[in-house]
């Protein structure tokens, strides 16, 4: 009778290490989601800081719309006003911007401005690094989706109520024609 007691307790206590473990790796992982998914906001701060930038820098070369400006402006206002924005929303603000970039394509006067093609290098730079840290981005969550999904793991995930993560998902604009109203 008290081997059976001693057996019990032994694994008990191995399904109790195997559950810390689990809840750990989750923990761990989930962690490693939310500082890809900041690293993600702080790029679009970057990008977005760049705008009024360039902005006035079109302003000078051209006579388009007061209403792409003023979409613009809020979008920018909207980020930077905005704690912990959800990919969703960052990916329609992105798609806004990039319809504006393909406004700006349509003066060739604009491009020969150094100070414009500064501003357009930086913000080059800054979508290879939103591009290289959406990708890692993705690889965590779907790393840190994959194990919620498994067994055994699936069962500390369900247990602690651990929720899976969204893809960030931006390039939606190149699926579809960007129509531009001047």
């Amino acid at each position: 009778m008290g081997d059976l007691i001693y057996i019990i307790l032994f694994v008990l206590l191995i399904i109790i290490v195997i559950i810390l473990v689990m809840y750990n790796k989750l923990v761990r992982l989930q962690n490693r989601v939310k500082r890809s998914q900041s690293n993600i906001e702080v790029c679009l701060n970057k990008r977005f800081e760049l705008i009024p930038n360039i902005v006035e820098c079109v302003k000078g070369y051209s006579q388009y719309e007061e209403s792409t400006l003023e979409k613009i402006t809020s979008l920018r206002n909207d980020f930077s006003s905005q704690k912990n924005m959800s990919l969703k929303k960052a990916s329609q603000m992105n798609t806004e911007l990039n319809k504006y970039l393909a406004i700006v394509e349509n003066y060739p006067n604009l491009k020969a401005n150094s100070e414009y093609m500064s501003l357009q290098n930086k913000l080059s730079n800054i979508e290879d690094e939103l591009q290289r840290i959406r990708h890692i981005y993705n690889d965590d969550v779907t790393r840190y989706n994959t194990t919620i999904e498994s067994v055994p793991s699936n069962i500390v995930a369900f247990m602690f109520a651990f929720k899976q993560a969204e893809l960030f998902q931006i390039e939606d604009n190149k699926k579809e024609n960007i129509k531009i109203n001047m």
